[in-house]
């Protein structure tokens, strides 16, 4: 890792990043819903070019390369949010891209991946394969640069051009700033982008059943990694072994504990996104809304939800329907 991807995530990085991000994509609904009597506002971003938030952090790295770097072109670790939100940028910008992804990664994601002209080296996730290791080895292979998923200062600043722009909509449309913010909570890029966006709002990290490693970190100060017993999760978008340093310096300070949800309350949550939003939410995009729908997060009128990916096939998502 070199030192400009050690710096630190700043606030002046995300208006920069939204400047960027603005020039070339709409910006994504925030949409209100009632949960319990209380109208809450849920950010869309279901609605990306990709499907996910993660075109934003990727569109800011890539952007940011320098001539010598694009040529080499950039790697990235992803089961498939991150892996097309790369692909996507990487495309537009002519950078060549490979994107190390686990072998058991919805198949929607991998092919939306490789549509996106990338090239796949997978690992082997259920066999225990280190995917840093795997990453490791193509960086030396290609001399590229590193598109972490979520410790990296300039997808951290990217991802938190969500933020910004959900306090502008809730200004006009819910009468002030949010107050509380709950996200969907992998590695913690996404939570610790809208930590520096939005210092005013409590930010709620909600991770899957068996995958809270974020939040035992909160809960004792240090650094957790997921227990070796974790159970399957259909939350792939969030089934990552641990947070980061450069990560959890943020989390620490602006971060409420975090919660975890079961796989029938996100299964529930997508079922309501879809009726009375008319979206399709993935596993992993629903766990803020099932954290809210169960009563785990507490909500006022001036409370967020990101919906942070929509990418499940359509065999995956009739089944959650039919219950």
């Amino acid at each position: 890792m070199t030192t400009q991807q050690m710096r630190a995530p700043t606030l002046s990085g995300i208006h920069k990043a939204a400047a960027k991000i603005a020039k070339i994509l709409p910006e994504t609904p925030l949409l209100p819903l009632e949960i319990h009597g209380v109208t809450i506002w849920c950010k869309a971003e279901v609605l990306q070019p990709v499907g996910a938030f993660k075109i934003r952090g990727a569109w800011h790295r890539l952007s940011d390369l320098s001539p010598e770097e694009a040529a080499k072109g950039v790697v990235g670790v992803s089961s498939g949010n991150h892996a097309q939100g790369v692909a996507w940028a990487a495309q537009k910008l002519g950078i060549p891209a490979i994107i190390v992804m686990p072998n058991d990664a919805p198949k929607v994601k991998l092919e939306a991946t490789a549509a996106m002209g990338a090239k796949i080296v997978t690992y082997d996730r259920p066999g225990g394969e280190d995917r840093d290791e795997a990453a490791a080895k193509v960086l030396a292979q290609t001399g590229g640069t590193l598109v972490h998923a979520f410790a990296d200062a300039w997808v951290i600043e990217g991802q938190g051009t969500a933020g910004l722009a959900l306090t502008t909509q809730m200004e006009q449309w819910a009468g002030g700033a949010p107050t509380r913010i709950v996200t969907p909570c992998g590695g913690g890029g996404l939570a610790a982008g809208l930590a520096l966006a939005c210092p005013d709002a409590q930010i709620v990290p909600v991770e899957p059943e068996g995958w809270d490693d974020v939040g035992r970190s909160l809960a004792t100060g240090t650094i957790q990694k997921v227990g070796p017993d974790a159970p399957p999760t259909l939350c792939d978008a969030l089934q990552t072994p641990a947070t980061r340093e450069i990560n959890f310096a943020i989390l620490k300070e602006r971060c409420q504990p975090g919660l975890w949800v079961t796989p029938a309350e996100v299964a529930e949550a997508q079922r309501l996104a879809f009726r009375q939003l008319r979206l399709v939410v993935e596993p992993g995009g629903a766990t803020a809304l099932a954290a809210v729908m169960t009563g785990k997060a507490p909500v006022d009128g001036r409370t967020a939800v990101m919906l942070s990916g929509g990418n499940t096939d359509d065999a995956a998502f009739a089944q959650v329907l039919m219950g």
